[in-house]
Parts: C-alpha cells; sequence; structure tokens
C-alpha cells in the first residue's frame, strides 16, 4: 500500500493546494490528513479522491472536530499506524508518544510544520510537514507510508 500524508494544510478547499500534490494524490491507496484543516470543504474534498482517514488539529472549526477523532490507530496489512496532531514536546519523541500507542509500527504526526521521518526504537515517526507551506514550514511537503512486509516513509518536496 502506498498512503499520502498531510497535516497543516491550513486550506479550507482542496483548490488552495498545490495541483501536483492533488495530482499525486488521487494515484495513492489512502490518503491521511493529521489535522488543521482548517475547514470541513477540505476534509471532504480529500474524501472524494479516494479512501480517507484523519484526525482533527487544534486549529480545526468545531465541524471538523466533531467528525474527527484527536488521535487514532489504522492497521494495514498487518501493520499498526498511529495517527494525531499536536504533541506535548518534540524532546523524547519515542517514550513519550508510545505511551498513547503501545504496539503501533509508525507514529504519524503534525502540528509543527517542520518534516521528518525517522525510526526510534524500531518505530517509525513521521511528520510530513505543510503542503500548503504555512510558516513555519520553510518548504512545501508532504509523507508517503510504503506497507508491505515492512514499512517505509518519505518526505517529498512540492515543486509547484
Amino acid at each position: 500500500m502506498k498512503i499520502g500524508v498531510l497535516s497543516d494544510t491550513h486550506a479550507s478547499r482542496i483548490d488552495q493546494l498545490p495541483t501536483g500534490l492533488v495530482k499525486a494524490f488521487e494515484k495513492l491507496d489512502m490518503i491521511v490528513h493529521l489535522g488543521d484543516y482548517t475547514g470541513k470543504g477540505l476534509m471532504n474534498d480529500l474524501k472524494s479522491l479516494g479512501e480517507f482517514r484523519g484526525v482533527s488539529g487544534n486549529m480545526d472549526p468545531p465541524s471538523v472536530q466533531e467528525e474527527l477523532p484527536k488521535l487514532d490507530v489504522i492497521e494495514l496489512n498487518g501493520k499498526r499506524l498511529g495517527l494525531v496532531h499536536i504533541l506535548e514536546s518534540q524532546s523524547n519523541i519515542g517514550k513519550r508518544l508510545m505511551k498513547g500507542f503501545e504496539g503501533v509500527d509508525a507514529v504519524l504526526y503534525g502540528h509543527t510544520h517542520a518534516p521528518e521521518n525517522k525510526f526510534v526504537d524500531g518505530v517509525l515517526f513521521l511528520n510530513p510537514g505543510s503542503a500548503s507551506g504555512k510558516f513555519p514550514a520553510l518548504c512545501k511537503t508532504y509523507g508517503i507510508i510504503h506497507v508491505a512486509e515492512s514499512i517505509t516513509g518519505e518526505i517529498i518536496t512540492i515543486e509547484s
């Protein structure tokens, strides 16, 4: 499976996102958004592209927060992925996050607008950054998760 991961788009509609990103996401097996849509329209637009999972963020309106959980765990091809928007602290990320996501193979998170893709104690931690490049992001990015016998992630920089 190939999963597109977004966060911190701060957009209310899909046409506010880079065209290249939307075209790439039409070809994926699943789309995951980790919060801060800032509009329910974007959530609905992403759902129209295919299979969708998401969590709400701190900047989302009540309509999004009522529909999406603050954290979730999904299972794909026998792998468990934890989804969350906000972390209280970036220090000691592995141990602190694992308290909420015992037994997961990956933790996908957002909020910082800073992309990250690393393994800590055998668990993939991926933050896709901000697909719209909202400050303090240095550029527009998103993540791709590959789920097969193993799980891997990559950060994609959006050129257009």
